[in-house]
């Protein structure tokens, strides 16, 4: 009996020096954070009332801090310090180190969905899946996948022919195309059934609400409170039919490749190179550290990632060039003189459209599909700005104010596709544009994504010219897991 209260006691004191510990250090951190400037906040609770607030004025809030509070501000709400960087000299001692590569408390809100995919997972196992999934989008795979967005291409430009003279929301048939792209090329998948695809849509929308709403409620952080709420029982059902969806890519290809395998074709020969789900599953086989739940975590992510941030920048790219007409005919002249009006562009031609690109570089500036990111502090550091932050502090980078920076970009909403001539490019600092992220952990599929947009353009403006509908300046957006409009994207469609 009195061994059980000694061991009781230790127990006691252990837990009691962690939770001294635990103060000792918050406290501490605190009153260092708090040299940051920010919106007023509340005593115990901080700033909590800022997310607990109507969430579709979150977006809006924030970019109001962002101006008020430049270049770094800080937000507090009971045991979590977040600090939000606005400048590049800052955000490079983020990025370009291998340092603070974890992603911060909030992407594990996905973890349900996406898992530990190379989206959310950090040290050996990021290091290991970044490794298996480099190949897949080389030169050389790049050129295979040129043949499909070409194909893809002609459908969405067959869909549009049907709206010509009409108003249309672009978001719709664009996201058809790219979900359908993502998942012929990365996934090997040569058609969805309609009917799964619209629901996977509508579940990748719901899960995007989910997330914010758990977002904007503190005490769903909790786990213990959360699992048992109905918000989680509403996620667990949309997850299912994300999973669902991604499993029956996963067998559906696993068949096809053991029926080539067995027939010995050429195209699973080990000296071609593969594409992203043929990669995976490879290495499963032969014995990489990875299973099928590891494999449907990266066909969750890529499936995402993969269709929905292209589907918002092309849906926005097409909003640009609807307004900007004179844009707009330099593209087409452009794509006429360097393609011709029927040829199907090669992947050289592609790479000789340099307007094209930088109209769409500058799109992804005031339009970053990706419009925030977020890591911790791996260790304690000093800024720029001369602000130390310590370990464990939640760090937010802002993308879309800073790419909306006067002081970097001068009249900074004006669409000028000459800030990406490369003398302008070479006076800017490098981590004053990144809507890929950049540093060790940038986007794995940037160029990907840059051959499918010129693609994707090349067929439409040589079929259709863009009127304007939508004012691209008073489009409103909604938080969400990508930047997304709160209502429709329109443009008028009129043949050539």
């Amino acid at each position: 009996m009195l061994s059980f209260y000694l061991l009781l006691t230790g127990v006691g004191l252990i837990l009691l020096l962690q939770t001294w510990r635990f103060f000792r250090k918050y406290f501490k951190n605190k009153t260092i954070l708090k040299k940051i400037r920010g919106p007023p906040e509340t005593p115990i609770f901080g700033h909590m009332y800022i997310f607990t607030q109507d969430p579709d004025l979150l977006f809006s809030r924030i970019r109001k801090y962002s101006r008020e509070y430049y270049p770094i501000f800080r937000f507090s709400a009971l045991y979590v310090d977040i600090v939000n960087f606005l400048e590049p000299n800052d955000i490079e001692l983020i990025l370009s180190t291998t340092k603070h590569l974890s992603k911060s408390k909030i992407y594990t809100f996905l973890n349900n969905w996406l898992g530990t995919g190379l989206l959310t997972s950090t040290g050996a196992k990021w290091h290991q899946r970044r490794k298996i999934l480099t190949p897949a989008f080389h030169f050389n795979i790049l050129q295979q996948f040129l043949n499909i967005f070409n194909d893809e291409t002609e459908k969405l430009v067959l869909r549009l022919g049907e709206d010509c003279g009409r108003t249309i929301d672009v978001v719709p048939p664009v996201t058809n195309f790219t979900l359908q792209s993502i998942a012929e090329t990365a996934m090997g998948l040569s058609n969805i059934n309609e009917l799964t695809q619209k629901e996977y849509k509508k579940a990748i929308y719901k899960i995007g609400h989910i997330f914010l709403k758990r977002l904007s409620k503190p005490w769903y952080r909790l786990d213990a409170i959360y699992n048992y709420s109905k918000l989680a029982e509403e996620e667990n059902a949309t997850v299912k039919i994300l999973h669902d969806f991604s499993n029956g890519i996963i067998s559906e290809r696993e068949k096809e490749r053991t029926t080539n395998l067995s027939q010995n074709l050429a195209s699973y020969s080990k000296k071609k190179r593969m594409a992203m789900l043929d990669l995976l599953l490879a290495a499963k086989n032969e014995g990489a550290d990875i299973d099928y739940e590891g494999i449907r975590e990266e066909v969750d992510t890529f499936m995402f990632e993969g269709h929905d941030t292209t589907s918002m920048a092309i849906s926005f790219i097409l909003l640009t060039l609807a307004n900007l007409q004179d844009v707009q005919t330099k593209v087409r002249e452009e794509i006429l003189s360097v393609v011709g009006k029927e040829k199907i562009p090669t992947y050289n031609d592609l790479q000789e459209l340099k307007y094209t690109e930088r109209c769409i570089k500058e799109t992804l500036r005031l339009f970053p599909s990706v419009p925030f990111i977020s890591r911790y502090a791996s260790e304690d550091f000093v800024t720029k700005t001369g602000y130390t932050i310590p370990e464990g502090t939640v760090l937010h980078i802002h993308i879309f104010d800073l790419h909306r920076n006067a002081e970097i970009y001068p009249d900074p909403l004006k669409f000028d596709p000459d800030r990406f001539l490369p003398e302008k490019v070479n006076e800017r600092h490098p981590f004053a544009y990144i809507p890929f992220s950049a540093g060790p952990r940038n986007c794995i599929g940037q160029k990907f994504a840059f051959l499918e947009l010129k693609t994707v353009l090349c067929g439409i403006l040589r079929k259709f010219k863009l009127e304007k509908v939508d004012d691209m300046y008073e489009i409103e957006f909604r938080p969400d897991l990508v930047l997304r409009p709160k209502n429709d994207v329109k443009v008028r469609i009129e043949k050539l």
